[in-house]
């Protein structure tokens, strides 16, 4: 299944978060600014649930509101998920060279590699994104964009303040790690089911983007819910300072600490319902682009040779 598919495999990751991001963007947004509102001191507006903050967001602040850190979720998530399929496709081609088949344990190694590299490859790209998101039109010297919110950060809080929330998102790896996992093993049964075979060694037209999809929302949530609490971590730490350089949380020890303390199990929960609405149907328009564009580029292959 792998064979030399490396660059095809980083072309169809590519387009799968191209066209995730675009669907989903203003879930993201609603998603961000609840994961950090911890009710104390918080610039950022209160909102009920996230039908409402789709629509105050929209009345106070209109599109360009819902679309806050577009172009770095763009550049992210198309980046992500190109570099996300490369270097899974390599780990896992590396793995099958003294095997016929992967199992669990092995997919979970390549999901787990592929995610720490992209992390540190990206994390810079996620914290302009955060903080482009939370921006309302009342806060004090805004970003007028990602390159001069880069330039501020830099000249402000220095090189390192690129890299802030980068521990939360090494363990966000594990997300990766159970997404790609569940999403092989439910593909892997499904298609034995379909053929009747028992060795995966099927063609990859058994399955068509219904299942793509399915496969690709069920390993969503079982990642969502296993792992969200990194994600509001990240999302706190990854805020703006206050106008005198300080920042709200210093660690992501402090931001577990604090958050437990005034908000309980319930804070490392916050936007789950905007995550969910955003990510499972996400997950599935991902999986659907990416399987499809990597079976077209298949064939353009074995056409030409």
């Amino acid at each position: 299944m792998i064979n030399g598919w490396q660059w095809e495999n980083a072309v169809a990751g590519s387009a799968a978060g191209l066209a995730t991001v675009s669907f989903t963007h203003p879930l993201d947004v609603v998603r961000t600014r609840f994961q950090v509102n911890d009710g104390r001191l918080s610039n950022i507006p209160t909102y009920k649930n996230t039908p409402h903050a789709l629509f105050t967001i929209a009345r106070a602040e209109g599109l360009r509101g819902l679309y806050a850190g577009f172009y770095p979720a763009l550049l992210g998530s198309t980046v992500s998920w190109g570099l996300y399929f490369y270097f899974y496709s390599k780990a896992k081609q590396r793995y099958l060279r003294s095997r016929e088949e992967l199992g669990p344990t092995l997919h979970l190694a390549s999901a787990a590699e592929a995610g720490g590299l992209v992390c540190l490859c990206t994390n810079p790209v996620w914290l302009v994104k955060t903080r482009l998101q939370l921006q309302t039109p009342q806060q004090a010297r805004p970003y007028s964009g990602f390159h001069d919110a880069l330039r501020t950060i830099l000249k402000e809080e220095g090189w390192r303040a690129l890299y802030k929330g980068l521990v939360p998102g090494l363990f966000l790896v594990t997300h990766g790690a159970i997404q790609f996992t569940a999403y092989e093993e439910l593909r892997k049964f499904a298609m034995n089911i379909r053929t009747g075979e028992r060795k995966n060694r099927i063609a990859d037209d058994s399955l068509d983007s219904f299942d793509y999809a399915c496969f690709g929302a069920v390993s969503k949530l079982a990642a969502i819910l296993l792992t969200y609490p990194f994600q509001v971590i990240r999302s706190r730490l990854q805020q703006r300072p206050c106008i005198e350089g300080i920042p709200r949380y210093m660690d992501s020890l402090h931001v577990v600490k604090e958050t437990a303390r005034f908000e309980g199990l319930r804070g490392f929960y916050r936007g789950m319902t905007a995550n969910v609405l955003k990510n499972a149907p996400a997950s599935s328009v991902t999986f659907i682009v990416y399987e499809n564009v990597l079976n077209l580029l298949k064939l353009a292959r074995w056409k030409d040779s």
